[in-house]
């Protein structure tokens, strides 16, 4: 029986030469999108995770209930007092993460002040020098006196250690506005 001139019913015709060119165009774009996007992926990927650090979010600049006035010696003598919150990123919370200090030192009866552990020249955590009585960066040899003033007038830092607000509640309880302070600058400039 020879073969029929039309096609079954519900079956394509076989492509004509003007439709072949057009379907290998359709598949190639279709195999370019899909390759294309088979690499924007993992490099969108790469990208965000570069970038994570910027999008890290922790809760400063809110009180936080740091020391009770029964820690605190009352000769006036500094504690260093880690600063534990919550941290967030994109796709991890942490919820108790160390995330700076402070200096906390009794002034009088209930009288509380809180410095910074960060120097304002680079950032390195100073240190309380007890046989001296004075704070003391590192990094640079700046000295600083217990309320945080420089005491070398040539001094690398170029501000005081930066002094955070405190406040006493319920007779005992020091609770202290943490902040961090941008570096390197003569400005107390808060940085988010």
């Amino acid at each position: 029986m020879p073969p029929s001139s039309q096609a079954a019913p519900g079956i394509d015709p076989e492509p004509t030469v003007a439709q072949a060119p057009r379907r290998r165009f359709v598949m190639k774009t279709l195999a370019l999108s899909l390759g294309g996007l088979a690499y924007a992926v993992p490099g969108l990927s790469g990208i965000a995770t570069f970038l994570n650090p910027l999008r890290q979010k922790t809760e400063a600049g809110r009180f936080r209930r740091l020391a009770s006035l029964d820690m605190l010696p009352e000769d006036g003598t500094p504690q260093a007092v880690a600063v534990v919150a919550r941290r967030a990123d994109a796709w991890n919370c942490f919820p108790n993460e160390p995330v700076g200090g402070v200096f906390l030192r009794r002034t009088g009866g209930n009288q509380v002040e809180a410095l910074s552990i960060v120097c304002p020249h680079a950032g390195c955590t100073v240190q309380y020098q007890a046989e001296a009585e004075k704070f003391l960066c590192p990094c640079h040899g700046a000295g600083f006196d217990l309320s945080g003033k420089r005491l070398e007038k040539d001094s690398h830092s170029p501000r005081d250690l930066d002094a955070l607000e405190v406040e006493i509640r319920n007779g005992t309880e020091v609770w202290v506005l943490f902040e961090n302070f941008r570096t390197g600058t003569t400005e107390k400039v808060q940085e988010a």
